[in-house]
């Protein structure tokens, strides 16, 4: 069985003579979303990837995706990253979780999302379930699927020291 697709267990054993032994399994994923960045000559650019596959096949979203079990946070998003993209990043910076129950129409899906930058003349190539890359103005960015915008608005508000509104 795919460790990604796999649900977080969380045995719980309640000492009540009626529930003793009762096993909960959480319905929750964790996820995670990067921003990743790069400065040219004229402006930021992020690193967007437009989906292979449902939910929002075809849509702009920031490169990310399922933490495997008994693996690190940060461990995943640099997988993902690479995974997806092709590159290596160093240095990231936690933004925060987005976990709105209705952020992903797969189920409740809470994401980590982080923040890095790479070399301006950095090249990503189109990998696993990304169909394809495209590095986008921070003025200029495209229709977003999930919460992907607000994950950008904040990660760039809080290390770039921007406002996209």
């Amino acid at each position: 069985m795919n460790s990604r697709l796999l649900i977080a267990r969380i045995a719980v054993n309640l000492n009540n003579k009626y529930l003793s032994g009762v096993t909960y399994i959480s319905k929750i994923f964790v996820t995670v979303d990067l921003v990743i960045v790069k400065q040219t000559v004229h402006d930021s650019q992020i690193l967007l990837i437009k989906r292979k596959n449902e939910p929002f096949k075809g849509c702009w979203t920031l490169p990310g995706g399922f933490v495997d079990e008994k693996e690190d946070l940060e461990q995943a998003a640099l997988r993902e990253l690479f995974e997806e993209t092709q590159l290596k990043a160093s240095d990231l910076k936690q933004i925060g979780a987005f976990g709105k129950p209705n952020r992903d129409p797969r189920g409740h899906m809470v994401s980590v999302a982080y923040f890095g930058t790479v070399p301006n003349k950095i090249v990503a190539i189109a990998s696993d379930d990304a169909q394809e890359i495209g590095w986008y103005s921070l003025k200029k960015l495209p229709e977003l699927a999930f919460d992907h915008a607000e994950i950008i608005s904040e990660g760039i508000t809080r290390y770039l020291k921007v406002s996209l509104t």
